[in-house]
């Protein structure tokens, strides 16, 4: 008869496991790197230097209603007559404010912005977010 010996019991190891740890920092390094192309864009604003405009009458103001409606300096303009007032401000070098009211819907501001940068309008301001009376 042979004689049956008990299995040794197994060692335990002495060593840290150390890859969840290297599989958590190569995740970690490549997020970073997918990310540091965003960190580092910029977007050319020319910002204004200080001062005020000296002349009232150089400045005009285009307002957007809540219900989509323009208003050129306070009287009603429609779309087909902004392409000439902005071409003509254009020529006069005035600055242009654009005022919109909070409840208007984005996308005709962003109807209206394309068509400010279309004209090539360089002096723009933007008017605080303050319901517009009529």
């Amino acid at each position: 008869m042979r004689k049956v010996v008990p299995a040794a019991e197994p060692m335990p190891i002495g060593a840290i496991n150390v890859t969840p740890f290297i599989d958590v920092m190569l995740v970690l390094l490549i997020v970073m790197i997918l990310s540091m192309p965003m960190m580092s864009h910029k977007v050319p604003v020319d910002l204004p230097q200080g001062g005020s405009v000296a002349n009232d009458d150089a400045t005009h103001r285009l307002a957007i209603d809540r219900d989509g409606a323009l208003f050129w300096d306070g009287a009603r303009l429609a779309d087909a007559a902004l392409p000439a007032k902005l071409a003509a401000l254009r020529t006069d070098a005035a600055v242009l404010q654009l005022q919109t009211d909070p409840e208007a819907r984005y996308e005709r501001f962003d109807t209206i912005l394309a068509a400010i940068k279309r004209a090539n309008i360089a002096k723009l301001g933007f008017v605080g977010n303050q319901p517009l009376t009529e």
